[in-house]
């Protein structure tokens, strides 16, 4: 045998040995489906500090990187961010979801710019593939600084509790997985690296390749109790969607205001919103919708909106003025967004609540309401305040006269009546009426006027 073959059978023995990155790396794929991308690339003498490849995640393919602490501590150099950009490259050109395993102690210090400008081009290209193909961060280490701006620019940000997650070091209370599940950073945060890496893969695995693809159908059994009108937000679209599929997005982050998640209705990937779970919606919560629809209607996937609110608010110690910027941008991102959208008004919608939540004329493609749903310009307190302060005797007092306002001029019969919903369903029929009009709108399709973007009050 050669010299030269020696030498190749010795290089890649040194640059495919086994090390944390790899592990993760085949945890993250399909047994037996990753190739590695790029495996011979060094930096002088010592390897790149990252691990790039593509494999199968359910039999549909993904790209990854996987920073190797075990190489001059994953240290972020040239060489780092070419694999990388090779790695965005051939996923612009195919068209597969990117997946980013973050586990660095920062930029190769000694590369001084170059490390700088190839931190710039990995956040370049990320910010070239959103919303072209799904990207999804994994922390499972140390993800500071401008990797921590890269990472949190991917659609969604998968932490174990143990890893580190942070820009500035010292400038943070803290950033360890429930700070960043409170602040609203992480969408999903696991106890270990093993439970991150398969919420990870399920995340993926409701997930579109592309925004040119549709969402991914699987196997579905229908949930095992019918709607209960007394329950929760949250709960009612338990029951409505398949049996075991809810999987709640940002959790930890303005929990008692919205939730948002993924689940699959008939098979079918959807976006569900809960809005909002004690009828007021903070300047939090329009954020956390927004973001969530954002992505959503980025690759085609449906948006059902569980509507009980009556209205926004900020949060407490805030002036809502900065609260009208959030709700601006909420109904911004309902009026913009091509996906179907389907509303479900489940108790209150109240003047802004209906029209940025539920209004058909700004956003919702169809819009139905449980009999109990009160839908008004105004709540029954201030209509009965303004217009029907004669109706107050000392036979009816003012409480009869807004629940009787409420059943009769605000109730949902007398809104499909005028046009402003398209059914009146009882609760147990919620599932069926959704699937029906998540059928029809299947191939929705909308031609927006030319322009390079909107200009949403960010």
């Amino acid at each position: 045998m050669s010299d030269k073959v020696l030498s190749l059978a010795d290089a890649r023995k040194e640059a495919l040995k086994d090390t944390a990155a790899r592990q993760r790396l085949a945890a993250l794929f399909d047994p037996e489906t990753f190739t590695e991308i790029g495996g011979l690339v060094k930096t002088g003498c010592d390897g790149a500090g990252v691990v790039t490849g593509c494999g199968l995640i359910e039999g549909a393919p993904v790209y990854a990187f996987s920073q190797d602490i075990s190489e001059k501590s994953g240290a972020v150099g040239q060489a780092h961010g070419s694999k990388i950009k090779k790695l965005y490259d051939l996923a612009y050109k195919t068209g597969a979801p990117v997946v980013g395993i973050y586990d660095s102690n920062g930029a190769a210090v000694a590369e001084g710019l170059d490390a700088m400008a190839a931190y710039g081009e990995m956040l370049c290209w990320s910010n070239n593939l959103s919303g072209v193909v799904p990207q999804v961060s994994l922390v499972l280490g140390v993800c500071a600084g401008p990797a921590a701006m890269l990472a949190a620019s991917a659609d969604f940000v998968v932490m174990s509790e143990q890893a580190e997650f942070f820009l500035n070091a010292g400038d943070e209370d803290a950033s360890d997985g429930a700070a960043c599940a409170k602040a609203g950073i992480a969408h999903l945060v696991e106890k270990d690296e093993a439970s991150a890496i398969a919420s990870a893969r399920r995340l993926l695995s409701m997930l579109p390749c592309n925004n040119l693809s549709a969402p991914p159908i699987c196997d579905f059994s229908a949930p095992g109790a019918a709607v209960n009108a007394g329950g929760s937000l949250w709960e009612a679209i338990r029951a409505s969607v398949d049996d075991g599929s809810l999987l709640e997005l940002q959790e930890g982050f303005c929990t008692d205001s919205a939730k948002v998640g993924l689940a699959t209705m008939a098979g079918s990937t959807i976006g569900v919103v809960a809005a909002s779970e004690n009828g007021v919606l903070t300047s939090g919560g329009c954020t956390k919708i927004a973001r969530f629809v954002t992505v959503c209607d980025s690759f085609q996937i449906p948006v059902v909106t569980f509507v009980d609110c009556e209205k926004f608010a900020a949060p407490q110690g805030h002036c809502f003025k900065g609260g009208v910027r959030e709700v601006a941008k909420l109904a911004h991102v309902y009026a913009e967004a091509t996906t179907p959208k389907v509303a479900v008004i489940a108790g209150k919608a109240y003047g802004s609540a209906y029209i940025a939540l539920a209004g058909r004329g700004a956003n919702a493609d169809y819009a139905i309401a449980w009999p109990n749903a009160v839908i008004s310009a105004l709540s029954p307190a201030t209509a009965v305040a303004f217009m029907k302060g004669a109706q107050i005797t000392a036979e009816k007092d003012r409480a009869a006269v807004e629940a009787e306002y409420a059943a009769t001029e605000a109730g949902a019969l007398a809104a499909a009546a005028k046009g402003h919903i398209d059914d009146v369903v009882d609760p147990s029929e919620t599932r069926g009426a959704l699937i029906t009009a998540l059928d029809m709108l299947a191939g929705k399709r909308v031609s927006t006027l030319p322009k390079k973007h909107g200009n949403i009050p960010l």
